[in-house]
């Protein structure tokens, strides 16, 4: 089953079209929402969490329904925003406990979750402290432990990593980390963070213009491992990559004596060399790595309309 499915979702607020014709199928243990600032990422997980409603298409969550079954999504789904939303006048497990009330615990099950939640957070000792007198990082916490309490299957995280220093945030992406090893919980890591994202992530959606630039697999892409060879002739020529295809590379023709290729196992750069020097062609330039988020987001940002 997909925890998240798109089928044509739009929405426009203020007469403005904000996401546009959004189709995907996410069924990743911990799914990425990449995509620049103002890209549409925090505008899809408050629609998925019914807070604008669709103007166009639909969607579903853990298999339901975003149009009739609402309040089974909400159930179901645990919620880190990117905005703070504390209430000052309230010790930390106060307003945790509040957070699992809201969600539906009875009172003596959320007081003991919130006690637990903040402790796996690492904020026991603070627990009892008011939220108005926390740093930006331990607030980071109290909105992880409360979007947390009430066991949820789906969780909505939202920049969690944001204004947090080094360490802090090198602590928050192990626990999300943590949470999704249970296997209990899937993740929405929303971020305009690539290395976030790859450092959690098994899948990822990134947007662009409200419009979804791209999909990908990243388990798959990890296991695949593929090398890729970017390089640059002094001269043009139509017989090196001929040849370099008959060696088995995949090659991409980018105009002016570009080149970029996707290596083979059993093929090295130096055949390459080998293969230039045979032909008589000089290289300009040459590039080697391994696929990354980043290649995968660059190619989506560079992509015309945002298309797949």
């Amino acid at each position: 089953m997909s925890v998240i499915t798109l089928d044509g979702l739009s929405v426009t607020l203020g007469g403005r079209p904000i996401l546009s014709d959004l189709r995907a199928s996410l069924g990743g243990r911990a799914i990425g929402l990449l995509g620049p600032n103002g890209a549409g990422k925090t505008t899809l997980l408050r629609t998925l969490l019914g807070f604008f409603p669709p103007s166009a298409g639909r969607a579903t969550v853990l298999g339901h329904d975003l149009a009739s079954d609402g309040r089974s999504i909400r159930s179901a789904v645990g919620y880190m925003p990117e905005s703070d939303g504390h209430i000052a006048g309230l010790t930390a497990v106060h307003f945790v406990r509040l957070m699992g009330e809201l969600s539906g615990l009875p009172i003596k099950v959320a007081l003991e979750r919130a006690h637990e939640s903040l402790f796996w957070v690492g904020l026991g000792d603070a627990r009892y402290r008011l939220l108005g007198t926390f740093s930006t990082g331990m607030k980071q916490k109290v909105k992880l432990a409360q979007a947390i309490v009430h066991g949820p299957r789906l969780l909505f995280l939202d920049e969690p990593t944001n204004g947090l220093d080094p360490p802090a945030r090198k602590r928050m992406l192990e626990l999300v980390t943590e949470i999704r090893d249970r296997g209990e919980t899937h993740l929405v890591l929303s971020s305009h963070l690539l290395r976030d994202v790859e450092a959690v992530c098994d899948e990822v959606i990134i947007l662009k213009g409200g419009r979804v630039a791209a999909c990908h697999d990243l388990a798959a892409e990890r296991r695949a491992n593929r090398a890729f060879v970017e390089l640059e002739l002094l001269e043009p020529a139509a017989a090196f990559a001929d040849e370099a295809a008959a060696l088995g590379c995949e090659v991409a023709d980018l105009g002016q004596g570009r080149l970029k290729l996707v290596m083979p196992d059993a093929v090295t750069v130096r055949e390459l060399f080998t293969l230039a020097d045979r032909l008589g062609v000089a290289f300009r330039r040459l590039d080697s790595s391994r696929d990354s988020l980043q290649d995968i987001f660059l190619r989506a940002m560079e992509a015309p309309n945002g298309g797949l």
